[in-house]
């Protein structure tokens, strides 16, 4: 059951687990695959875990090559992340990957 929360985020409703806390989790902002629905996490254990989090502060590496964008079909010379060859022709520039 797909149902929409004010903006433009889609929330998906199920009878789901908590794998740290064991609370029911009714709602998720995304549809959870079966196979991994064993390791949801509710709403407040998904916030201590990101404020147990050590944070990264420092510069990004960026690694730079020669892509085409699957939305627009512009360039892209630069990335935060090292692409997968296998999914070259999904990767998205800034804008497209924004809308």
């Amino acid at each position: 059951m797909n149902e929409n929360q004010g903006g433009d985020r889609q929330m998906f409703e199920g009878n789901w687990t908590c794998s740290s806390c064991g609370a029911g989790i009714t709602q998720l902002p995304f549809q959870p695959d079966p196979a991994r629905e064993g390791g949801l996490v509710c709403r407040d254990c998904h916030k201590q875990r990101m404020a147990n989090k050590p944070r990264n502060d420092g510069p990004r590496e960026m690694h730079k090559g020669d892509w085409k964008c699957a939305g627009c079909g512009g360039s892209i010379t630069e990335l935060p992340f090292e692409p997968d060859p296998a999914r070259a022709d999904q990767l998205k520039c800034r804008d497209c990957f924004r809308k």
